[in-house]
């Protein structure tokens, strides 16, 4: 038996509209319009592995700005949670409630079919991810009719690249202490928590696997930089999308190691 642990931001769901359009609308706004940072300005910084968190990437790059302005981050005051307040009347709209941001807009990349072939073949999975409860479960249940899905959200468990949250997803899915782990992820933070997992419990198979992300996919020396970098941060291989992981795939990375 296998398990397939699923990253879902870049994964599961395109977010380049709606996750990086408020990180820069977030960006924009606390630097009182004087920089926007760019689609690959963010994934320079994401590349560093350290800045899953979107609120926190919004704040890091909002002090590199001041810092590059000659003002230390320590004089531009703590705005954390006025800069998570903004950003999710963006993201989630401004209504808790009822959510009309951009989280409504973002387009499927997985269907529940790639899923159904897994369970079928024997492949037990679920789902870790750096995004709250409910937006996870949002495009989880709502929007792939997943009934109750197996799920690790912010909420639950430290950020990655700490790989807590993988540890407590396996759990969940109650499987054997050797299966082989994969987890598939589209950032070098995905890629380090495999290798931190690798790290705290050598006895097990943990296989990273990166999925490029839509923003990437141009075919070009963007989208080979990208795929180069999650192979140097970890990945076993570097699919175009998450439903190139077929359960012969899987089958295949398994028998690898």
């Amino acid at each position: 038996m296998t398990i397939v642990v699923f990253d879902i931001d870049g994964v599961v769901r395109d977010v380049s509209g709606s996750y990086r359009r408020a990180l820069a609308d977030t960006v924009e706004h606390f630097t009182h319009g004087a920089y926007r940072p760019s689609s690959e300005q963010i994934d320079a910084l994401k590349g560093e592995g350290s800045w899953n968190n979107d609120w926190e990437a919004s704040q890091e790059l909002i002090y590199r700005y001041f810092e590059e302005q000659g003002k230390p981050r320590e004089t531009v005051g703590k705005q954390y949670e006025a800069i998570v307040a903004f950003f999710q009347s963006r993201y989630r709209g401004p209504d808790p409630t009822h959510w009309t941001g951009y989280i409504c807009q973002e387009p499927l990349l997985m269907s529940p079919e790639c899923l159904v072939q897994l369970t079928q073949a024997g492949i037990k999975w679920g789902f870790f991810s750096g995004a709250t409860t409910g937006s996870a479960r949002y495009v989880l249940e709502r929007r792939l009719g997943l009934p109750s899905p197996i799920l690790v959200a912010m909420e639950d468990a430290p950020g990655k690249p700490a790989p807590t949250g993988l540890f407590q997803t396996i759990d969940l899915l109650d499987s054997p202490p050797d299966a082989p782990v994969i987890y598939v992820g589209d950032t070098v933070a995905d890629m380090y928590t495999i290798a931190n997992a690798r790290a705290l419990q050598p006895d097990r198979a943990w296989i990273a696997v990166g999925v490029l992300p839509p923003h990437v996919l141009d075919g070009g020396e963007r989208q080979d930089a990208y795929a180069a970098t999650l192979k140097q941060a970890g990945a076993t291989v570097v699919f175009h999308s998450v439903q190139d992981l077929t359960p012969v795939q899987v089958q295949m990375l398994s028998a690898a190691r």
